[in-house]
């Protein structure tokens, strides 16, 4: 089945990818589409359809999305449905993904409960009709310091609980059977392949 994937984050699309188990994976980008829909939901959920609704409405064929964030329990839960702009705002410009998590580090400093988690919504419309939403977390802290190589994003400054390593210290296939993203990608493979095999 081939899948469009509601996002223009290369990454994001080779994780993905993975986590599906070799689906083939088509960015709106790599077909010439023009996609940037403004995420006004409230919550991942709401993000997820907002973007799989609209790049549906484009291309007529089974689309997935995702939204994803890092909720922080000291700001209050923090960047949130925010997070890929965090910090955009106060400072005018658009911001690396280095600086964004030491942005948050430095928000962070001194703060004793560094408790956080990552939340990954995903919203499959195969018609009309016919949609699936699958929501998963991932429980751990922000780190006093960046760590690792690997993964993208916040990876290097979150500590992942059940891992018990910084989450950019993994190796992809480690990574994947604990992050939210690996956890809802791994029921929502299910489901794509019951629908494959009707």
């Amino acid at each position: 089945m081939k899948l469009y994937f509601a996002s223009g984050n290369p990454h994001k699309k080779k994780e993905m990818s993975r986590l599906l188990g070799g689906w083939e994976l088509v960015l709106p980008k790599e077909e010439g589409i023009e996609f940037d829909p403004e995420e006004t939901g409230r919550d991942f959920i709401e993000n997820a359809t907002i973007k799989a609704e609209a790049l549906y409405s484009i291309v007529h064929a089974p689309v997935i999305a995702d939204d994803s964030g890092l909720m922080v329990k000291a700001l209050g839960g923090k960047p949130g449905i925010h997070t890929a702009r965090y910090g955009e705002e106060e400072k005018g410009r658009k911001l690396s993904a280095e600086e964004k998590y030491m942005l948050l580090l430095e928000n962070m400093e001194g703060v004793e409960d560094r408790s956080a988690m990552f939340v990954t919504a995903l919203c499959l419309i195969l018609s009309p009709e016919r949609r699936y939403i699958i929501q998963e977390s991932c429980s751990g802290s922000i780190a006093l310091a960046p760590s690792g190589t690997a993964g993208f994003g916040y990876d290097p400054v979150f500590y992942m609980d059940e891992a018990g390593m910084i989450a950019a210290e993994l190796p992809e296939g480690e990574k994947d059977r604990y992050s939210h993203r690996g956890k809802a990608a791994r029921l929502m493979r299910m489901l794509i392949e019951k629908e494959a095999g009707r």
